[in-house]
């Protein structure tokens, strides 16, 4: 089998090499692409997410999706990971989410604290930690050093690392918003300094409105979608880019999102809410055509 992308990694070890090796070949569209399911919505944005199709409250639905859906992985936090993980150990591959935070106070000062470690990924047989880090955020000293010590730890224990690099905080508001393109290419840059192996990111949003409070030369660029998509995507350097699927978009938006992202380079999808709101006939359904996509690039 080709595992040209997993061979331009030429930084990993050989317990990331093998763990990234079974999300990227053995499970998921298996051609060196990710597709990852994501159920810490729970803990980020409180349980209203789950209210679009109420079964989707228990993660044992989203284990039979990713499991029925043939997902590269699931990503969740630690107490979900022991409690509903035992039936599909082995099956579906894990990514343990270590640190989160709720939605209840406000993102201005946004730092999300260790709810698990890079030990207890081993423990559970995880192959790769999730970290959330909130870029330009007030609190991103304090984020960047308790950073530094999961990633000795995922060195000491061959353990792949995922970065959900997110702008935060109030300068960021300032200067064009969470999903402007400066915000999200300047968190692109900051995982691959920081040594990330994977980077989730949302895909940029030019709001014309909103153009010019971005800096230079942001505040004057006038990219396409796949322009900025492809921008993303090179600040990301060697680090391998994952694009989110953000808040329900509709079939034909999802699957061009998913067009769009793969072919200008994107290593994969991680799509969670898009997915799981709907009822387990139409979540197969739509994974199977997102899996089409993603195999014919």
């Amino acid at each position: 089998m080709m595992t040209e992308r997993l061979d331009e990694m030429d930084w990993l070890s050989i317990g990331k090499r093998a763990r990234l090796y079974r999300l990227m070949y053995e499970h998921g569209p298996g051609n060196g692409t990710v597709l990852i399911l994501p159920i810490d919505q729970g803990m980020e944005h409180g349980p209203s997410t789950f209210f679009p199709n109420p079964d989707s409250a228990s993660p044992e639905y989203q284990y039979r999706l990713a499991d029925e859906g043939g997902f590269s992985g699931i990503a969740l936090h630690l107490g979900l990971a022991e409690k509903y993980s035992s039936p599909f150990a082995g099956k579906v591959p894990l990514v343990l989410k270590i640190n989160g935070k709720t939605r209840i106070p406000s993102d201005l000062h946004a730092l999300s604290p260790m709810t698990a470690s890079v030990e207890d990924a081993v423990r559970l047989g995880a192959d790769a930690i999730g970290y959330t880090l909130y870029v330009g955020s007030t609190n991103q000293v304090a984020d960047f050093t308790q950073f530094r010590k999961v990633k000795a730890d995922a060195e000491r224990y061959g353990m792949p690392i995922i970065l959900w690099s997110y702008p935060r905080g109030e300068a960021v508001e300032q200067k064009g918003g969470k999903n402007s393109l400066y915000a999200v290419d300047y968190a692109a840059r900051v995982a691959d300094e920081l040594g990330a192996d994977f980077v989730k990111l949302n895909v940029p949003v030019d709001d014309p409105e909103r153009r010019s409070e971005q800096p230079p030369p942001y505040d004057s660029l006038e990219l396409s979608y796949e322009e900025m998509v492809r921008k993303v995507i090179k600040t990301a350097g060697k680090t391998k880019v994952l694009f989110s699927g953000g808040s329900r978009l509709g079939d034909n938006d999802l699957l061009y999102r998913a067009k769009v992202c793969l072919t200008e380079g994107a290593a994969g999808l991680i799509f969670g809410r898009n997915l799981w709101q709907r009822p387990m006939k139409e979540a197969l359904k739509i994974t199977a055509m997102i899996k089409d996509v993603m195999l014919s690039i």
